[in-house]
């Protein structure tokens, strides 16, 4: 859902998509700012980050 939002906020804007979407801005904002730092991932979440290219090689 994020990925949607974030390919057509220049068009309507995200305050209005997320309106008729069932999540809240300040959702859509976190997730960008957790993927722009890593750090502010929970632990669990960052480990998942961390492993994913391994169990990708497995």
């Amino acid at each position: 859902m994020v990925d949607f939002i974030e390919a057509h906020r220049n068009a309507h804007g995200v305050e209005p998509i997320c309106a008729v979407l069932p999540i809240a801005p300040s959702t859509y904002y976190d997730h960008l700012a957790k993927r722009a730092d890593p750090a502010q991932l929970s632990y669990r979440a960052g480990r998942i980050v961390a492993l994913r290219p391994e169990i990708e090689r497995v």
